[in-house]
């Protein structure tokens, strides 16, 4: 009998550990489904092992206790079972009382509770059907999916800790036990439902995404939606930080002795707020210069080009304005007054200006570059050894692709010699070869006509093919130059398509190419 009295002394103590670790490990699942968390997986899972090693350690420490203060009993002669009779007849009566209709409230609790849990399931998927048949929205029925499932998880486990709370009061468990179990209930319920708004931030960003992309049309605002739509998941990530945020803060305010680090969150939100302000005032400012300055259908193709130049620069200059406002924001967020700042920096500055010449330099020559109209973008350029189609001229480089695709930079204060192919019109000039014995008139009107089909196909064609005349007598061969007029940046395009015409229309008319070394 007395064996029996210390196994379940012990198999009490046992499953009150048992009810710890599973409270702890709660705990540390919650935390662990914060994205900002996930990084320090490891440490937390090292955290969790040690803590249940401690609770392991304590359970085996208090159970010996039971089993040295039990055999001290037995080895004095004292009999258990009236020992044990004796101490809980000392207990009041009161409290067998109190203990009794506790028990009866705690399995009344947990029986409203297992009501409850039966039919919320199937309430909350009725509700996640519903919300999904609204208008038909396709596109976010896996966040919609996704919030109401962690919803149920949410409510199904603040709804036991809550009950389990109140069975620890109804059971008169000493008073430190609710009071902690409360502070456990109210973290765990804050990182629930931090993560439920941002389940729920997501879903209905998603659906006012598919609603915006649905109901946009030329005759509405939301006609230039489509240019601002990558912001989406910019705005997801904000809205995330910013509940994270906000969840550590209310948690770091549960524990008395960090309460004080809580002011720090307010100032972290702001600066979220900011960023992300900042970041939709450069889209904004973008998509207004683009639409003012571009949207003109009267605007001819060397307007246009000239406009497509100076869209960057203006843009770069907002860009940068919004971003120096940005940081001064977010020194007088963080309370730090950006007057030294500033004077340090103007200083600091100028000294700069006075060694950084070709800085200076570049930056001058990209000015008259611009000003002067030498090229624009989109123009079919040489510079020295580069070649090719401007893709974008900044205050301090050109930006050239070649026709091989490589992209070539270079500083505007090394540009020297500029070629430009793309003013008004340019030629194309194509040298062909013909043998000796040729009736060279017969092969001149061959030629025109090849120019006159030429300039009927092709649209980049301003004039139809002249032949400039007999160019050279070579060793093997007659050399024919060819001129043909064409649109500014066309001349390769238009020379290959007029040596196939002519090969296909002198093996038609007979009259031969003859092969030499060059």
């Amino acid at each position: 009998m007395d064996i029996l009295i210390i196994l379940a002394e012990v198999g009490l103590l046992i499953v009150l550990c048992l009810l710890l670790d599973w409270l702890v490990g709660k705990l540390f699942q919650q935390v662990m489904r914060v994205a900002w968390l996930k990084k320090g997986e490891k440490s937390a899972k090292t955290l969790r092992r040690n803590i249940r090693g401690i609770v392991i350690l304590l359970g085996v420490v208090l159970s010996l206790a039971i089993i040295g203060v039990n055999g001290v009993l037995i080895y004095q002669g004292e009999n258990l079972q009236e020992y044990t009779t004796n101490l809980i007849r000392d207990i009041p009566s009161d409290f067998w009382v109190a203990l009794g209709i506790g028990s009866i409230k705690s399995i009344g609790i947990l029986i409203l509770a297992s009501v409850v849990l039966r039919f919320l399931p199937q309430w909350l998927d009725l509700a996640c059907d519903r919300v999904k048949q609204f208008e038909q929205l396709n596109a976010n029925e896996e966040s919609i999916d996704g919030f109401f499932g962690f919803l149920k998880s949410i409510i199904t486990k603040v709804l036991w800790l809550a009950s389990g709370i109140l069975c620890t009061q109804f059971l008169q468990f000493p008073a430190v036990v609710p009071q902690y179990l409360y502070i456990f209930l109210k973290i765990y319920a804050i990182i629930g439902i931090g993560l439920l708004i941002v389940k729920a931030a997501s879903a209905i960003i998603d659906s006012l995404d598919d609603l915006s992309n649905k109901y946009a049309s030329s005759d509405n605002l939301l006609q230039f939606y489509d240019h601002l739509r990558h912001l989406v998941p910019f705005l997801k990530r904000c809205l995330e930080y910013i509940i994270y945020v906000c969840m550590a803060t209310l948690v770091v305010q549960q524990v008395e002795f960090i309460a004080n680090l809580a002011t720090y969150g307010s100032q972290t939100v702001k600066i979220i707020g900011i960023l992300f302000m900042s970041r939709v005032f450069i889209e904004v400012t973008n998509l207004v210069v683009e639409e003012t300055l571009l949207n003109n259908n009267n605007l001819t193709e060397t307007q246009r080009q000239r406009r497509l130049t100076i869209i960057p620069i203006f843009e770069s200059c907002l860009k940068y304005g919004i971003y120096f406002g940005a940081g001064i924001a977010i020194l007088k967020t963080i309370q730090i007054d950006p007057g030294p700042i500033l004077a340090a920096a103007g200083i600091a500055g100028l000294a700069l200006s006075l060694g950084a010449q070709n800085l200076i330099n570049d930056i001058v020559c990209g000015f008259f570059i611009l000003f002067e109209n030498y090229y624009l973008v989109g123009d079919y350029i040489e510079i020295d050894d580069a070649e090719g189609t401007v893709e974008a001229i900044e205050l301090r480089t050109t930006r050239i692709r070649h026709p091989d695709g490589q992209l070539e930079i270079i500083r505007n204060g090394d540009i020297g010699a500029i070629t430009n192919y793309s003013k008004q019109y340019i030629y194309a000039n194509v040298e062909v070869g013909v043998a000796y014995d040729s009736n060279l008139d017969h092969v001149y009107r061959v030629i025109e006509e090849v120019g006159q089909h030429l300039k009927t196909d092709e649209p980049m064609v301003l004039e139809a093919t002249q032949v400039d005349g007999l160019e050279e007598f070579g060793e093997y061969r007659l050399l024919i130059r060819t001129i043909t007029k064409v649109k500014p940046g066309g001349h390769t395009r238009i020379r290959r398509i007029f040596r196939k015409k002519l090969k296909e229309a002198f093996d038609k008319e007979g009259i031969e190419i003859p092969l030499y070394e060059a």
